[in-house]
């Protein structure tokens, strides 16, 4: 049974959101600040967080960037923000998802169900995808690049896992999104440049004079071709 970490300080938030999930098969942990959530995670306590913005002690944004130094375990914003800058910003900073409140419980069961898909999901024989440095183990979620190991959101592992399996063909930026986020691509979704962005910065860090993904002008994107 997979186990989702609530990060909500409104008790009755908290409350609604971890009645509903367990009513729908899952395990909760609820945790009311920020001061022991990566301590959570680190014990692989939960697969997915749900994580508020406002938070007592430790803002939402600093707790994110914490997670991501030492997991990719996906992880869901809930903030009453709604700025399309302040979204942006926390994708960079690694969420893999973004609700505003008030949410629709059904919106955040289907969420989950995507994102715990695109990061868990891979099971069977062994399934290695190799490339230029670049390698992904598919059963266990991990990908490196010249042996250094790779710390990715769920959705910037997803986005490298297709390009490889795929690596003669040009992904329009719709077919892209869609494959990666199951939802219907909108034009002014900045989303997936920012995933690539980032996707491309870790990448470049291990690696500076290589490149990985070619931007296709008018297309979308591949992967580099030499």
């Amino acid at each position: 049974m997979k186990k989702i970490l609530i990060v909500e300080d409104d008790k009755e938030i908290n409350r609604l959101l971890s009645d509903f999930l367990k009513e729908n098969g899952y395990e909760t942990i609820s945790l009311f600040d920020g001061l022991k959530v990566t301590d959570t995670i680190r014990d692989n306590a939960a697969d997915l967080v749900i994580l508020d913005l406002m938070l007592p002690y430790k803002s939402g944004d600093m707790i994110l960037s914490d997670i991501r130094k030492v997991s990719s375990i996906p992880v869901i914003i809930v903030s009453a923000k709604e700025t399309t800058r302040n979204k942006i910003d926390l994708l960079r900073l690694g969420a893999d998802d973004y609700m505003t409140k008030p949410f629709d419980l059904e919106e955040v069961l289907a969420r989950i169900e995507s994102n715990l898909r695109r990061a868990g999901s891979f099971s069977g024989a062994e399934a290695i995808l190799e490339y230029n440095g670049l390698c992904i183990d598919e059963n266990n979620n991990k990908a490196a690049l010249d042996g250094t190991e790779l710390t990715l959101t769920a959705k910037e592992f997803a986005i490298l896992r297709l390009l490889l399996e795929h690596p003669e063909k040009v992904f329009s930026k719709a077919n892209l999104f869609e494959s990666v986020w199951g939802e219907e691509y909108i034009t002014e979704d900045n989303a997936l440049n920012v995933h690539i962005s980032n996707l491309r910065a870790k990448l470049k860090k291990i690696c500076p004079d290589k490149e990985f993904i070619d931007t296709v002008w008018g297309i979308g994107f591949r992967l580099h071709k030499d």
